[in-house]
């Protein structure tokens, strides 16, 4: 892996600058992940999202190590329903998936297709594969966790105490229907 500290959309109008080490680096199997990775390849020109499996590759970074250089004014958010508490950032220069953001969320799960392939971080587990019709297609290079397990969480709660339980939100200009 070629470790790089600059990521950003396929069209290079959305950059961001990280710092340190990720939190972790999963897919997720969870139906909203997949629900909305379905919905926004659909979007023009869209790179896919998700996975052979139906997987959402994601690089968790505490929200005090990643720093937009720009296209903010391009970031619009995406939500399943008008009341979920978690909203997908999409890049609307290139319909980049940027990251996806939990109410009160003190991290950013930042889309894989912000890496360049040979700079992305290997995947140390999958999650919530309960949520997968048949669970047993997955390989088992890595864990396949039928939910978020306790070291998961762990991970979360340490990132979070570094941080002084703070949870930065970062505003978008504006909403995107697909």
């Amino acid at each position: 892996m070629k470790e790089i500290n600059e990521i950003g959309c396929r069209c290079g109008q959305v950059r961001l600058v990280l710092s340190g080490a990720p939190i972790i680096s999963t897919e997720c199997c969870c139906s909203s992940c997949r629900q909305a990775g379905a919905r926004l390849e659909q979007l023009e020109g869209a790179a896919p999202i998700l996975g052979e499996h139906g997987t959402t590759r994601f690089v968790l970074y505490r929200k005090d190590r990643v720093t937009f250089l720009g296209g903010l004014d391009g970031l619009r958010e995406f939500r399943l329903s008008p009341d979920a508490g978690t909203r997908r950032v999409v890049a609307t220069c290139c319909n980049t998936p940027v990251f996806l953001d939990f109410k009160g969320g003190h991290w950013f799960s930042l889309y894989a297709g912000l890496w360049p392939q040979e700079a992305l971080p290997p995947v140390e587990m999958r999650t919530m594969t309960s949520d997968l019709p048949d669970p047993s297609v997955l390989p088992g290079d890595v864990p396949n966790r039928k939910h978020q397990s306790v070291s998961f969480f762990a991970k979360l709660l340490g990132a979070w105490m570094a941080m002084g339980f703070r949870s930065p939100y970062l505003p978008v200009g504006g909403k995107l229907e697909a």
